[in-house]
């Protein structure tokens, strides 16, 4: 099956197993180095920098910054070396109000990443933030990156401080995705946030509508160069007085005020006999001056220090142990603060001098001579840099430096290792960078590779090349040579049990084909290839497998499995699994026809999601948008969209390919039954735009089928006829459970073109699987629409028996929109079958007289029904001449209290003629001679229960 758009749908299924390797990993990890560096590599991102020694200061910059402000993006852009970052770090630390920082690596390509240590510099602002935000983050591919940055400017709404968050080398970010989702903050800032972003070129963030908008302020290399003032204060703090003034202005104008060039100058002139015949010496273009200036700094510095910035040139970050282990010294912290001291273009990134930077420019100049003059010394460099890298658990770093080593094998084994914990990370783009850097020979022939890749690409939801990966992986299991090692821990990965984890994806991959047995034999094989020690993949076995049951239409197996899975969930502490099987419990319930257990079942979820005294969990959405569900299909309009709307939001945030466009469904049908047709198709759109591929089952993706209905619904048969006739549906096609709400829809269509008796025979069919399979809720809409095709064939009779039989399976779970929904052709059926409700022996005798009552309501406020022939509204009740209005029941419960016509009108704002009135009315239609005999009969009747 081809189908690009499925990604949301495997994201969601995907995430059930891997969430589970996320809370595994927690537990397992026992690197405590490893974790200790990536927390203090972390604070290095987030630390405002020092003002380098020799920085002069610069108020008219400052000023334009603060000022800049006041639109709410600032970005400062010019190339390298024009003194950004210095200019912003004396910013940030002369501010009196609070700035979050986050130095940008090319890590951060990946948005789960950049937005991981973006919530974390924002947390230094508002503390909290990261515990609220930080759950939408640890969820691999379940999280919308959008849907965190809506979380995150919630959140930073809350509180009314002025703060700002500095994004500093965002040239290095070329993922659209970041790019988008960062126009998220900037067009909807939470109010007292500034956005500053720094970068050697101009981002593509549709700088030039901000600018239209008055939104944007720019500083450019034009204001950043030095002016001769601003040279002054530098070369002479450098050099001393001894520089006269021809030879700062020649500088100046030979540099361009480039701050750079000035720097190394400076540099170079230290200890100058002849200062001003130096700088005379020199001149051309900003290249030439860097070249030439820097040959000059590098060859005055004594053989070791030149040879130790040279080696060292390799890394990103510097710190003593590390530059120890590459260069094979001792006494490299030593040399770090010595050439700090000596403003060799050393950038500390934090305050303990642990971790420093090369100044981009003098980095790249440092790697250019390396390969000059000692290319022999490079892969060794890069090899000594992946030990360390991989002996501290920093997995980013050891690949990129083991690749550079030109040792493939050795990189795509870390990468075999780590890979699992960085997609539980959900840093697939990562992962991605990682695989396409392989060889394509090595990765087809390495079992875990081709795993890694399978899982990435249901991910993305590019099935077409997952069944060849998984015959590979198949093909090369038993030649794998190497242990595997994950670094979460060695049982319980998603990539050390090759035969299961191959098992699990080929039954995913059927069960999105809506191949409910294929999936649940896959399933069961998984669950046999399992080891004793993977108990964690063993439960998310379960539920794949239990998940299956429910598309098979195996009810009780699925019912079984997943109240099994949710209770263990939930007594393991691990709410985000619970509630997302939960939601499937809820489907089960309700395909048995049982909505009271369905909202027992999301009741709980939601006292999962949202423990006394706190806040609802963000998982919440699927329970609300279940909840929703049954209240509408209830008739409980109010209560229904009110569930709908907090659903929806909730889901926004995360990839909830099942949930959300169910919510918004639901909230069309809510549109359409309050009389909303254009609020009904424009939700319904959005809802079939985000909603997983029309190619899935349609029980998995039920978006089209309702959306089918709504327009045939709405009048537009058309447009429904077209539909059924894309999807290649005829009432001949074998029916199965997966594929219901398509037949359905056909059934409708049918009916609506005359062809009632070919819908009869499809309902028919239909009805003998669902009642094979105890699929009550099914049967209930099954014999409806039957009805419907009996009486368009003019067989009223029949048409009101089948009708009751799916009165009497609806009745006690109180179903509504199932027959309103239908129109007013099913308002006069059950109107002629209430009529007959005087005959004790019928089956509308047996009718709850609440339930009936509520129906005649429902079709009584549906604008389309409310006039159908022989249609009965109002209160029904046998025994009763004409129905009682909802005002006459009103003044009935009154007047059965004592209370005086009077009192009646005050509390129903009427007249007291008008209560006469009504007390008229309900005596004569009870049959009653006065108020006790009305209130007596009342209760008979029941209608004051």
């Amino acid at each position: 099956m081809s189908s690009p758009t499925l990604r949301a749908y495997a994201r969601h299924v995907l995430a059930l197993w891997l969430w589970c390797r996320v809370v595994a990993a927690t537990a397992e990890w026992t690197q405590e180095t490893a974790v200790d560096w990536r927390g203090r590599l972390l604070a290095t991102k987030l630390h405002i920098p020092r003002t380098p020694l020799g920085f002069v200061s610069r108020p008219r910059l400052v000023a334009r910054l603060e000022e800049g402000l006041t639109r709410g993006f600032v970005l400062v852009s010019a190339p390298a070396g024009f003194g950004k970052t210095a200019l912003l770090a004396d910013w940030s630390q002369r501010r009196q109000r609070a700035v979050a920082w986050l130095s940008l690596d090319s890590g951060d390509n990946d948005p789960v990443r950049f937005w991981r240590h973006a919530v974390a510099a924002l947390d230094r602002l508002q503390p909290g933030l990261a515990d609220q935000v930080g759950p939408l983050l640890a969820r691999p591919q379940s999280t919308t990156v959008e849907g965190v940055v809506s979380a995150v400017i919630n959140e930073l709404a809350n509180t009314q401080a002025e703060a700002s968050l500095v994004l500093d080398d965002y040239h290095v970010i070329e993922a659209n995705d970041v790019h988008t989702s960062l126009m998220v903050l900037i067009e909807h800032p939470p109010p007292g946030l500034h956005l500053v972003l720094a970068s050697r070129s101009d981002p593509p963030l549709s700088l030039g509508g901000l600018r239209g908008r008055g939104r944007l302020a720019e500083l450019r290399a034009a204001e950043l160069r030095f002016t001769s003032a601003e040279a002054v204060a530098m070369l002479r703090g450098a050099v001393g007085p001894a520089l006269d003034d021809d030879a700062v202005d020649t500088l100046v104008a030979r540099s361009e005020g480039w701050v750079a060039g000035l720097q190394l100058a400076a540099l170079s002139l230290r200890g100058r006999a002849d200062a001003s015949a130096f700088v005379s010496s020199f001149s051309g273009t900003h290249r030439y001056v860097l070249d030439y200036l820097t040959e000059e700094v590098l060859e005055g510095q004594p053989e070791a220090v030149r040879t130790f910035l040279l080696e060292t040139s390799v890394l990103e970050r510097l710190s003593g142990p590390q530059c120890d282990a590459i260069t094979g010294r001792s006494d490299s912290q030593e040399i770090l603060e010595m050439i700090e001291r000596a403003n060799l273009f050393l950038v500390p990134l934090d305050e303990v001098r642990a971790w420093w930077r090369y100044h981009h420019l003098f980095a790249d100049l440092l790697r250019s001579r390396l390969e000059q003059q000692r290319p022999h010394r490079i892969q060794g460099l890069h090899r000594n840099a992946a030990n360390w890298a991989e002996q501290q658990g920093l997995a980013d770093d050891a690949v990129r430096h083991a690749l550079a080593s030109g040792d493939p094998v050795w990189a795509a084994q870390l990468i075999e290792r780590h890979t699992d914990a960085l997609i539980l990370r959900g840093e697939g783009a990562t992962a991605h960078r990682w695989l396409a850097a392989l060889p394509a020979e090595l990765v087809s022939t390495r079992p875990r590779l081709l795993l890694a890749r399978a899982l990435l690409a249901l991910f993305s939801g590019r099935l077409e090349g997952v069944e060849a990966m998984l015959e590979n992986a198949e093909r090369f299991a038993d030649t794998a040579s190497e242990p595997y090692e994950p670094s979460v821990g060695r049982a319980d990965s998603a990539l050390a049990n090759v035969p299961a984890a191959i098992a699990l994806y080929r039954g995913h991959l059927a069960e999105l084909r809506g191949d409910a047995e294929r999936a649940i034999a896959f399933g069961q094989e998984a669950l046999v290839k399992l080891g004793a020690d993977e108990s964690m993949l063993g439960s998310i076995g379960t539920a794949w497998l239990a998940i299956a049951h429910w598309l098979g239409g195996h009810l009780e197996a699925a019912e079984r499995g997943l109240a099994e899975i949710v209770e263990g969930w939930k007594e393991a502490g691990q709410r985000y699994l619970a509630i997302r099987a939960s939601y499937y419990l809820g489907l089960v319930d309700r395909a048995e026809g049982n909505l009271d257990g369905a909202v027992t079942t999301y009741q709980r979820a939601l006292e999962i999601a949202a423990p006394p005294g706190r806040s609802p969990f963000h998982a919440a959405g699927p329970a609300y948008v279940g909840l929703a569900e049954v209240a509408y299909q209830r008739n409980e309009l109010d209560t229904a969209r009110q569930y709908v709307t907090e659903g929806i939001r909730l889901c926004r945030q995360f990839a909830y390919a099942l949930h959300l466009p169910r919510g918004l469904a639901t909230l069309a049908w809510i549109h359409h039954a309050t009389g909303d047709a254009t609020g009904a198709l424009d939700a319904m759109r959005e809802a079939e735009r985000v909603a997983p591929s029309s190619d899935l089952a349609d029980l998995l993706n039920p978006v089209p089928a309702q959306r089918a209905q709504l327009l045939l619904r709405q009048g537009d048969l058309a447009a429904a006829v077209q539909w059924v006739g894309e999807r290649g549906l005829t009432a001949d096609d074998e029916v199965s459970y997966p594929r219901e709400p398509a037949f359905l829809v056909l059934a409708r269509v049918l009916i609506a073109t005359d062809a009632a008796d070919r819908a009869l025979g499809l309902l028919s069919r239909l009805r003998a699987d669902a009642a094979a399979h105890g699929r009550t809720g099914s049967l209930i809409e099954i014999h409806a629409l039957e009805a419907h095709a009996l009486a368009t064939m003019g067989k009223k009779a029949k048409a009101v028996e089948v009708l009751a039989d799916a009165l009497v399976l609806a009745g006690t779970q109180r179903y509504v929109r199932v027959f309103v929904d239908e129109g007013p052709t099913m308002a006069t059926l059950v109107g002629g079958l209430i009529a007959t409700r005087k005959d004790e022996h019928s089956t509308a005798g047996r009718l709850p007289t609440r339930y009936l009552t509520v129906l005649a309501r429902a079709f009584d406020a549906d604008a389309s029904c409310r006039n159908a022939p022989g249609a009965l509204t109002g209160t029904v009740v046998s025994g009763l001449v004409t129905a009682l209005s909802d005002r006459e029941l009103e003044v009935l419960k009154l007047l059965a209290e004592g209370k005086q016509n009077r009192e009646i009108a005050d509390e129903l704002y009427v007249t007291r003629d008008t209560v006469k009135k009504h007390v008229t009315h309900i005596l004569d239609k009870l049959g009653a001679s006065n108020r006790t005999q009305a209130t007596v009969r009342a209760h008979e009747l029941g209608l004051l229960e």
